[in-house]
């Protein structure tokens, strides 16, 4: 079918409430376990490698199949694939519920990432697909805006529910999320696919991917351990190293043969040298920020003694600024260049970070809190906007939505491995997460590292990035957290461009 639904009609609503509840779904997942975290170490006695994996788990998954998901999406059919990945989500989630040790729980954590790797690609194009042209920039906006509320919303939620009903709640609340958008998206969202796809699939790429990020996400976090096998970690280590040389070597090949499989990385997206420095400073800046994301929360309920509700609500500051200025920050780089704007933002996010190593055992969420989550927020506003915006600008019109899977499993990437390598690096070991006094210090050590990598980034971006990078930029430079940017990491593009669906068929 073509693309020829309106947003005003009741169609259009089904489609959105469907999208929005599916991709919202995983993006509640996302910002809610870290509240459980110090509980689930409680009830299971587990090691503060333990709560990485539970983190790390579903990154690893998600990152290493996110854009084979979006391709089987366009091949066998978006809805299709959607609702796969919705099931399986939820699947996943019960048994995360069920969980009766830590290793079930990260192993089901795991599997919840297959499922987001299926679902988060199509959600946007479904919409991208099956809007009218006029009318799918609004939809995208209500989209990205109502990720925004879950976003302000997840916290707090998480919070209620590790309190109130138990950490098994942050994960069996998806269940009957998933229900309803399975009902909707059967009853009321068209199906759509790329007619012009074709070739085989790079499974083996994929493999390779996420066995260079679990070999050395494994090394990084059970290296600093006690009774950690020794041989196990440098195996696994150079195993990680040899996945990795061979996916890029892989990839370098299929992408100069027409006749195999389409390479999952086309290597000639970074012929661009922007490009390639915008990943860089990608990979530098959100490693950071996921380390700051995954031990404020332990550290505010560890050694503040804050609440889940409290730690959980404490950087709703950051999510209403980015909800309410991206899109002026958008506009702004494309008016003065992004160059200014993201080595500014990460500087001021940096400076936010500096605050933070004011909470301890005795903090004040008014004056140690507060503070440095409006300061990071400011910076976070300012820099992630122009940052997605200039990667679509710096890679061709035709790798418009490859060059945002990149981006996107790039930031993820970077999380995966700066959450598994800077807490043990600091101290942050064994049951460190047990002891409020070792644990704020570790914490203020990490942010220090975090520091440094924010600054590094604020220096790649202005040695690396042009100020007309957004001047002379295509269309598809338009920033889709216009409305709302994710801090986990920067929003996907369909491959096909929003305009090409108004002139080709999908069936």
């Amino acid at each position: 079918m073509t693309a020829s639904i309106r947003l005003s009609s009741a169609p259009g609503r089904w489609v959105l409430l469907a999208t929005v509840l599916g991709s919202g779904m995983a993006m509640l997942d996302a910002t809610v376990v870290n509240v459980a975290l110090p509980r689930i170490g409680d009830e299971f006695g587990a090691s503060m490698a333990g709560l990485q994996w539970t983190v790390n788990a579903y990154t690893l998954t998600l990152a290493g199949l996110i854009l084979l998901g979006g391709s089987l999406g366009d091949r066998f059919g978006r809805r299709r694939l959607f609702l796969i990945g919705v099931v399986w989500f939820a699947i996943a989630s019960a048994l995360c519920g069920a969980a009766q040790d830590i290793s079930m729980l990260i192993a089901a954590r795991a599997l919840q990432g297959v499922g987001g790797a299926l679902l988060t690609p199509g959600s946007l194009a479904i919409i991208q697909a099956s809007f009218l042209p006029s009318d799918r920039a609004r939809a995208v906006g209500a989209w990205s805006g109502f990720g925004g509320v879950a976003g302000a919303l997840g916290p707090f939620l998480g919070g209620w529910l590790v309190e109130a009903a138990g950490w098994r709640w942050v994960f069996l609340l998806n269940i009957p999320l998933a229900a309803v958008v399975v009902l909707v998206t059967l009853r009321h969202v068209p199906e759509t696919r790329d007619s012009e796809a074709h070739g085989k699939f790079d499974v083996l790429g994929a493999v390779l991917a996420a066995g260079c990020l679990a070999g050395i996400t494994y090394a990084l976090t059970m290296a600093p351990e006690k009774d950690t096998n020794r041989a196990l970690v440098v195996a696994s280590a150079v195993l990680g190293v040899l996945a990795g040389i061979a996916f890029v070597l892989i990839e370098r090949r299929r992408s100069s043969h027409a006749d195999g499989p389409q390479p999952m990385l086309p290597v000639d997206v970074f012929a661009s040298k922007q490009f390639t420095a915008i990943n860089v400073v990608t990979f530098v800046m959100y490693g950071a920020m996921s380390v700051v994301f995954f031990l404020l929360v332990l550290t505010l309920q560890v050694a503040a003694g804050f609440s889940p509700i409290a730690s959980g609500t404490a950087m709703i500051p950051v999510t209403v600024l980015m909800f309410l200025f991206s899109a002026r920050s958008g506009a702004l780089a494309q008016r003065i260049g992004p160059r200014w704007p993201i080595a500014i933002g990460v500087l001021l996010a940096a400076t936010g970070m500096l605050l933070m190593t004011r909470i301890g055992v005795h903090t004040s969420y008014v004056f140690d809190v507060l503070p440095a989550a409006i300061v990071f927020g400011a910076g976070l506003t300012l820099a992630v906007a122009p940052l997605t915006a200039t990667v679509l600008a710096t890679a061709d019109e035709r790798h418009a939505g490859v060059a945002s899977g990149v981006n996107n499993a790039v930031a993820r990437a970077a999380g995966l491995l700066a959450v598994a390598a800077i807490p043990p690096l600091v101290g942050l070991t064994g049951d460190a997460y047990t002891n409020p006094g070792d644990f704020a210090n570790g914490f203020r050590m990490a942010l220090i590292i975090c520091v440094v990598l924010m600054v590094a980034a604020a220096i790649l971006t202005v040695f690396t990035v042009r100020d007309d990078a957004l001047r002379t930029a295509p269309p598809s430079a338009e920033p889709l957290c216009k409305f709302n940017c994710p801090v986990a990491a920067p929003p996907l593009e369909p491959v096909r461009r929003a305009g090409e669906y108004g002139s080709r068929t999908a069936s």
